[in-house]
């Protein structure tokens, strides 16, 4: 097994997460087989509970584990499908250490830092990476180098460098190359960076300098010096103008390489697809405009949405430009025409809670009344049921249970959940199939009846409002037993939700089903 592990300097949000997706990108391209394992020093057991404010999209993987967003990066980037196993947090190692010691399995040992957290990082990242099946396993530490949060884990890279062969593991650290008043790159955040990685025993293979224009010789030239590594191990990181095209720039910068002679890897194949399909998104020549009505304004919190908006764009040999909308802009309006007069398709995505559900549902309405395509996912799919409920099957205090006690609830908490008090990890989750009917716009979209999606919800279409809804023309095409999975409705231009997330797998290459029919209805509308 080889190891390619990714830290962080000087501050966060530097793209430590696309710089190890764009390296597992250029080894698979490569001929490599490659997973990945994202580190959260978070003290959470995982991100499901987490507020979408405050850490953005919680991305659900196959076996039902609510992750980092991060994982989402992997899975795209390197057409991988990963399993909660691969997000290893801090939550979840003390979790595994203290059960241990409550069953007696250090034998009266005093349970400490090192070596028994410390143990416990290093047999998980070693069992996940073989139980993998890959060749090069991709590990990155999230948080800053200097953080306590990240102190054990950083402590066990440094023991796993001293475990493993030396062309077994390398070392990417990503830092910030800033400019200043003058337009001169500074390369002092990267010296002290790095310094501090080697007052915990770490020193880097490649350095990997974030900065707005491509880093200069001079520039690259001192890092080399300073941080004492090989000037062809200085990679610039610059601004691009869409992340997929991140593994091509890497890849011109010499990183594949300097990273293969270093890990004593021999190129196999040199896949092309990757870099066709960029040309595909570069060269699209048509524009179509989606609004995404959405609770949260911040765009981290729906990425795998936008991310499949932008594989079916491509797809179609379009770009397809979001306007984001708060619903709760749309709820105080009285007309709702000035947010949507200029749009091509309107999207709801997931959502929990009361705060501007009736404008999702103005908007809704709009799209169904005005044969504007609409995409519905999760929540936005509940609330396709709720508002075709009130406005045409004749129910006008249809709701609900999760947001009123009282009206006619057309959508129902499932019942296995209802005696639920634990709130992490207890939603219907990660991939289930559903069956979907033939002559329908799902079974046209999907070409088969059988799929399989991944789902995070706790509320369904309630079983006994079914019929009802129906008769009156909504077509429930796919279920999974009495459960509703997609809805639409015949006759309009594209009108479809889906009580699961698309998105989640949706890829550059292969995009998803559902959201490339609505970007073809919105192309043709």
């Amino acid at each position: 097994m080889k190891y390619v592990v990714v830290t962080g300097g000087v501050m966060s949000g530097l793209g430590k997460g696309i710089t190890a997706a764009s390296t597992g990108r250029i080894l698979k391209n490569k001929g490599y087989n490659v997973t990945a394992i994202k580190i959260d020093p978070y003290i959470n057991i995982d991100a499901g509970t987490m507020s979408p404010f405050q850490h953005g999209e919680v991305y659900v993987l196959k076996d039902g584990g609510e992750a980092d967003l991060d994982l989402g990066n992997y899975e795209r980037f390197i057409d991988i499908n990963l399993t909660s196993d691969h997000n290893i947090t801090t939550g979840k190692i003390y979790k595994a250490v203290i059960e241990k010691e409550r069953r007696g399995d250090y034998l009266g040992k005093t349970v400490q830092i090192i070596p028994h957290i410390t143990n416990e990082i290093k047999e998980r990242i070693r069992r996940i990476a073989r139980d993998s099946g890959a060749e090069i396993c991709l590990i990155e530490v999230g948080g800053t180098v200097g953080d306590i949060e990240s102190m054990p884990f950083l402590e066990a890279i440094r023991q796993m460098l001293a475990e493993e062969k030396e062309d077994d593991i390398s070392l990417i650290h990503v830092t910030l190359v800033p400019i200043d008043s003058m337009g001169d790159q500074k390369t002092k955040p990267t010296q002290h960076s790095v310094k501090e990685l080697r007052e915990l025993g770490l020193k880097p293979d490649i350095i990997v300098g974030r900065c707005k224009k491509p880093l200069d010789k001079s520039t690259k030239g001192k890092i080399s010096l300073f941080c004492d590594v090989p000037e062809a191990a200085v990679i610039s990181a610059h601004d691009a103008a869409d992340i997929y095209q991140v593994p091509l720039q890497m890849e011109q910068e010499g990183l594949s390489d300097y990273l293969m002679k270093r890990m004593n890897l021999a190129i196999r194949e040199n896949n092309q697809s990757w870099a066709q399909m960029v040309h595909k998104l570069e060269s699209a020549d048509r524009i179509v405009n989606v609004a995404i009505v959405s609770k949260y304004g911040m765009e981290d919190v729906y990425l795998s949405v936008k991310e499949a908006l932008k594989h079916a764009g491509t797809a179609m040999g379009c770009k397809v430009n979001i306007r984001w909308i708060e619903s709760e802009d749309v709820e105080q309006a009285t007309d709702v025409t000035p947010f949507f007069k200029d749009v091509d398709g309107i999207l709801v995505p997931g959502g929990f809670g009361i705060r501007g559900v009736e404008g999702n549902i103005k908007a809704i309405q709009y799209a169904r009344e005005k044969n504007v395509p609409y995409l519905g996912l999760c929540f936005g799919f509940q609330l396709a049921v709720i508002e075709f409920a009130r406005h045409v099957a004749g129910f006008p205090d249809a709701t609900s249970s999760e947001l009123s006690a009282s009206g006619t609830h057309v959508i129902d908490i499932l019942p296995e959940q209802k005696d639920i008090k634990k709130m992490g990890g207890t939603m219907r989750l990660g991939e289930l199939s559903a069956w979907v009917k033939e002559n329908t716009l799902a079974h046209k979209l999907y070409g088969t009846t059988k799929i399989c999606e991944r789902h995070r919800h706790r509320y369904e279409v309630n079983p006994d409002m079914i019929d009802v809804i129906e008769q009156h023309g909504l077509v429930f095409s796919a279920k999974n037993d009495n459960r509703m999975e997609i809805a639409e409705l015949p006759g309009h231009k594209f009108f479809l939700g889906t009580q699961f997330h698309p998105e989640f797998r949706s890829r550059p290459e292969r995009p998803s089903p559902p959201f490339l029919g609505f970007v073809e209805a919105m192309l043709h509308k």
